[in-house]
């Protein structure tokens, strides 16, 4: 029995010191070991054998890039005016040991030289530089960052200012402003847009009249040289006086007909074309009193 007490109790020692002896790192970490209070070595991913009881481990350390948010700060720009910059942070740990041993708390480090840095920047700058020159202030916020946090272990990658708040009664001015640039913006492509459409609706008009010109002038012409290559008869043409003179009575008042000399020389044609005349006035013009034809006495 106290065989086997024993044989258990070396058992469970072994065991023990075997947890104690191996450690196993995971991938994209790092610990570091310390002998007897003193740095030793730092852990690589991985199995890694260590000295139970005389070597210890640290807490293992995220190697990876990782991102870290800070609180909203007030900065105040050259021309006094207080706004609050969010930032974002974007940072990796490149040695292990400085990350340590040289700084209690690189996070909170980081924090307290960003908003040190960005009251500096900032307070050099007003408002308008400030709301247009983000590229800017990340470029310097990264080169003093990265510069200071080199000797912890720290490689600052990257860092943005995720929002930038101007005092309230600042917004509303700027809101203003961009509201009467936005109308400016539209009262410009109105006139535009209607300065346009006069200018098509006059090109269309011009072009309708060209061709209504154009098509009449193409009517004359089809129908003048229609009538020169038939050779028409004197008859039919007094035939088509005689279909306008109705056209003629048609207004309004009319009590008599004015018939030209040359409408009279075509009725003249007609009823010659009939046997019959109309008598000739003397001052070249035939009257028809009361819209009524003038009786033609037989031959």
């Amino acid at each position: 029995m106290a065989e086997l007490i024993i044989g258990l109790v070396v058992a469970l020692l072994a065991v023990v010191l075997v947890l104690r002896t191996v450690r196993i790192v995971p991938q994209a970490r790092a610990s570091n070991v310390e002998r007897l209070g003193r740095y030793l070595r730092t852990l690589e991913p991985g199995l890694n054998i260590i000295i139970p009881f005389i070597d210890r481990p640290r807490q293992l350390i995220d190697l990876r890039e990782q991102v870290v948010s800070f609180e909203p700060n007030s900065v105040i720009t050259e021309d006094n005016l207080v706004v609050h910059i969010d930032t974002v942070l974007y940072f990796q740990v490149t040695d292990p040991r400085a990350a340590a041993y040289e700084i209690f708390n690189y996070i909170q480090a980081i924090e307290q030289l960003t908003v040190t840095t960005l009251r500096n920047v900032i307070g050099a700058l007003d408002l308008e530089k400030t709301l247009t020159s983000r590229e800017h202030i990340n470029s310097i916020l990264r080169g003093v960052l990265d510069e200071a946090s080199g000797k912890w272990g720290i490689r600052v990658n990257r860092v943005e200012l995720k929002a930038i708040e101007p005092p309230p009664s600042i917004k509303e001015s700027m809101e203003k402003q961009m509201r009467a640039e936005r109308e400016k913006r539209a009262a410009i492509l109105n006139a535009e847009g209607a300065r346009q459409s006069r200018i098509l609706t006059a090109e269309g008009d011009r072009q309708a009249a060209i061709l209504r010109a154009e098509g009449q002038a193409k009517a004359i012409d089809t129908v003048f040289e229609a009538i020169h290559r038939n050779d028409p008869d004197p008859k039919l043409l007094a035939y088509q006086y005689l279909q306008m003179l109705p056209e003629l009575a048609k207004g309004p008042g009319n009590t008599f007909w004015v018939i030209p000399s040359e409408v009279t020389a075509a009725l003249q044609n007609v009823t010659k074309a009939f046997n019959g005349y109309i008598p000739e006035v003397p001052n070249g013009r035939n009257e028809v009193p009361n819209g009524r034809t003038p009786e033609i006495p037989p031959e």
